[in-house]
């Protein structure tokens, strides 16, 4: 599989594209006239709570106040890695125990507003770098899921205990494989001073206020998706293209090779046809090339799917008709979920199937697309 990372520089926005075998699978804009709030760290205040609902709301400086769920209030040092199901018990938990109106409190946001609602936040911060991630108010190890070898596992984790910073967690993320202890020290030593300023401003200035912002969404893709998976980054901006070139000199030398400069003149989201896959992508109905499409529909409190045969009318019979039609519809429902960044409640209506097993292999298409 080939994959491409495209940077297009535009005057009012940058838009970051993730191909895999020339087909988007992801899609990143940033403009200049809407702030992105995801990732930044704020000292907030918070604004009400209500038990019925188990959260409260923090005032965070944003428009709209931002939603803390009781599960994001608890101390992270009440959990493990692997302990979901603690994690999840939050019945334990009140949140007027926790937290009271007028208190001032440390989040991040985990959520971009949408519609009526405000921006969601956590008071568990995630402060990520190239090789790992710095958890301030955790004390546990975790190993990203997408490194499977066990003996690999077991390494990173021995490696990981021993440079995590007293009272400190740390994730160690999928790039690191096959990484030696040298390999996260300018990692490690990056995250400890960051988190130690933040600490310093989270006590000194008005609340509320922002006390620590994401670095832009080029750095961002350089941080956490430029790695030896990508076979090519490719920018059309020539201070933006030479401020990639120090960054991956910093962090994985040997990528600076794949990083491509493309004149401005040339149109690259034309030339990648990535603005006719976006318009339709995004689309509210989705045609699969069996004939069979998607309606996909959005609102504040759940995402809709509806899979319907439409032109498609099959060769052999009915059941092999919707089979099919269910299990390309279940492959192009993991890329959309996957392009759209649709997450929470989300309801999918495939056609039915009276055959378990047809069902049993619909649903394993979409866990494994």
């Amino acid at each position: 599989m080939i994959s491409e990372i495209i940077v297009d520089v535009g005057l009012n926005e940058k838009r970051v594209a993730l191909l895999e075998d020339k087909e988007l699978v992801e899609i990143f804009i940033e403009r200049s006239d809407s702030e992105r709030l995801v990732g930044n760290i704020y000292r907030g205040k918070v604004s009400s709570v209500l038990p019925g609902m188990q959260a409260a709301f923090i005032d965070i400086g944003y428009e709209k106040n931002a939603f803390l769920y009781v599960g994001d209030a608890v101390s992270q040092k009440e959990f493990h890695e692997d302990d979901e199901e603690m994690y999840n018990d939050v019945k334990n938990y009140n949140i007027d125990e926790i937290l009271r109106p007028g208190q001032e409190i440390t989040v991040q946001v985990t959520k971009e507003p949408i519609g009526t609602k405000g921006p969601r936040v956590t008071t568990h911060i995630t402060l990520p770098g190239r090789q790992l991630v710095l958890l301030p108010n955790a004390d546990y190890v975790g190993i990203s899921r997408r490194i499977e070898d066990d003996d690999e596992r077991i390494k990173l984790k021995k490696i990981a205990e021993k440079i995590k910073p007293k009272n400190m967690g740390l994730i160690v993320r999928t790039v690191s494989e096959g990484k030696r202890e040298e390999d996260f020290k300018n990692d490690i030593n990056f995250l400890v001073k960051l988190w130690t300023k933040i600490k310093q401003k989270e006590h000194s200035g008005p609340v509320p206020r922002c006390i620590h912002k994401d670095i832009n969404i080029i750095y961002r893709s350089v941080r956490d998706m430029f790695t030896w998976y990508i076979d090519k980054f490719v920018i059309n901006d020539r201070q933006e293209y030479n401020k990639v070139l120090e960054l991956v000199e910093m962090i994985s030398p040997a990528l600076k090779l794949r990083v491509e400069y493309v004149n401005k003149n040339i149109d690259l989201y034309d030339h990648f046809n990535i603005d006719a896959m976006i318009s339709k992508a995004l689309a509210k109905k989705i045609w699969l090339k069996c004939g069979g499409y998607l309606i996909i529909e959005r609102t504040e409190a759940l995402t809709v799917i509806d899979v319907n045969t439409g032109k498609y009318v099959g060769v052999n019979n009915l059941e092999d008709t919707v089979l099919r039609t269910n299990k390309e519809a279940a492959k192009e429902i993991a890329k959309q979920l996957r392009l759209r960044d649709i997450g929470g409640i989300i309801i999918i209506d495939f056609i039915d199937m009276s055959e378990t097993e047809h069902q049993r292999q619909v649903v394993e298409v979409l866990k494994n697309p």
